[in-house]
């Protein structure tokens, strides 16, 4: 394990410090700008296509706008934005809260793209049903077969996988903390937990965790709200402390700028996951009348993610200031301990709860990625699915035994790699995305009340399947 976990550092150290660094960034920039900063103009009317959609209802077995909404915020959503966010504090400093920030802003632009890119090239599936996302607009907008492909694997394995084993170790390290209960005996209980969703199709328990994880996260924003409340001498102080630590980190943040700037990018990223391909697959599933609808709706839940929850957790840890830059307490405990120096010796259960429903909505959430990429695979599809839901079930007990860093640095490089992989889809598809937006735009602009899409507006139809089509058929 020792040996894996150092060629694994040794990987992320090039990949994260002189190319993705580069490449994020730096198409965050092109889309911010090719969009003429959507993130920004159009917040007003992301905020109404949100409110506008709750409680709606689509015809037949149609997939809301909202609905699609939520089904990523559940999965995305998790302990990247606890668990994460801590890490990121103790590794990088309370600076590297500030390039989480700065992230979220530009991967909103890309959020955009990405999710517009898979409502345009989605496909319908019969009974108003539609379901799409980058293999998908890889293979027919791009025509690159064997690029879709490498797509499917990869965020089949860094999802269904991978990410799986981080949701199981956060879940096992704070059953630990709270109630000294065995990683074995928790890595049992949710071997069999999984099992019955992914293999059994129990949806009663997905369905529970649905419903309960925006309760618990709008109890955790309370406590986040308390706990600033109770400490609110100090909230000026703290982002004196962020700002300046972001530019000019303390010495005992080894590497010094470089890592808290890296250290902040990842973890913002583990945690909104724009840019990475995984909020499309459930874009493309959402009923709409133009693809920027869902490109908007999709690109706030950016800001939700980052901006919202993960700096709940920020303030959580650094107001209550049981942080040790460099210390052996962090990730998961860490916040546990934060939140029993304000609340009591009850904190730690109460989060280790709010964790097992974080943290299961997102194994359940990334199974469904991981899952719908595999349908993209023509043949022997129900062999490879029936081995990719043993191969989550085995992540699940390695996560929960596995070492705590390397479990988040194999998710660093595959997230990495999924990254590189869509980053260059949509970049050399995003012409037809500003297109798109200003088609939208000049129709609000008319006083079209409900925006329309035309393909026709694009330089080429290819690949595109579920607009213009009186009567849908389903494409491979």
């Amino acid at each position: 394990m020792d040996l894996l976990n150092t060629i694994v550092n040794a990987v992320n150290e090039v990949l994260w410090s002189y190319v993705l660094i580069v490449v994020l960034v730096g198409c965050g920039l092109y889309f911010t700008l090719s969009t003429r900063f959507v993130q920004v103009r159009m917040l007003p009317e992301m905020l109404h296509l949100l409110t506008e959609g709750i409680g709606k209802k689509g015809s037949g077995q149609a997939i809301t706008s909202f609905q699609a909404f939520c089904v990523s915020t559940a999965s995305r959503v998790g302990v990247g934005n606890i668990a994460g966010v801590a890490i990121a504090i103790v590794t990088g400093g309370p600076g590297a809260v500030f390039w989480m920030w700065v992230i979220a802003f530009i991967g909103c632009a890309t959020g955009f793209v990405e999710s517009t890119l898979a409502q345009i090239y989605k496909l319908p599936r019969g009974n108003g049903k539609f379901h799409g996302g980058p293999a998908y607009y890889i293979k027919n907008a791009l025509g690159q077969n064997g690029v879709a492909k490498l797509f499917a694997v990869l965020i089949s394995v860094t999802f269904g996988l991978i990410y799986v084993s981080v949701q199981a170790n956060t879940i096992a390290l704070s059953a630990v903390t709270a109630f000294n209960v065995p990683p074995l005996a928790t890595a049992l209980f949710l071997c069999v937990l999984t099992s019955l969703v992914i293999f059994g199709g129990m949806t009663r328990i997905a369905r529970f965790t649905e419903f309960f994880v925006p309760i618990m996260a709008g109890l955790y924003i309370l406590a986040a709200l308390i706990v600033i409340l109770c400490n609110l001498d100090k909230v000026p102080g703290m982002f004196g402390l962020i700002i300046h630590d972001a530019f000019s980190p303390q010495a005992a943040v080894g590497g010094g700028l470089g890592t808290a700037v890296l250290t902040g990018i990842k973890r913002g990223l583990f945690s909104n996951e724009a840019g990475e391909g995984s909020v499309p697959n459930a874009a493309a599933t959402a009923d709409v009348s133009h693809p920027v609808k869902q490109g908007l709706v999709q690109s706030f839940g950016v800001y939700v993610d980052t901006w919202i929850v993960c700096s709940a957790t920020a303030f959580i840890v650094l107001l209550t200031g049981q942080y040790e830059i460099g210390g052996q307490l962090t990730g998961i405990a860490l916040a546990q301990q934060s939140l029993a120096s304000i609340f009591g010796s009850l904190a730690p259960s109460a989060l280790s709860l709010m964790i097992l429903m974080f943290a299961f909505s997102s194994i359940v959430g990334n199974y469904y990625y991981g899952e719908i990429n595999i349908a993209f695979f023509e043949g022997n599809g129900q062999k490879i699915l029936q081995l990719f839901r043993c191969g989550v079930i085995l992540m699940v007990l390695f996560g929960c035994l596995a070492e705590f860093s390397l479990v988040w640095n194999l998710a660093d490089l595959f997230m990495g790699l999924l990254c590189l992989t869509n980053l260059y889809a949509i970049a050399r598809l995003a012409k037809y995305v500003r297109i798109t937006l200003n088609n939208y735009v000049e129709q609000k602009h008319q006083g079209i009340s409900e925006p329309s899409f035309d393909p026709a507006i694009l330089e080429s139809r290819d690949g595109i399947h579920a607009w213009g089509i009186k009567h849908p058929v389903d494409h491979h």
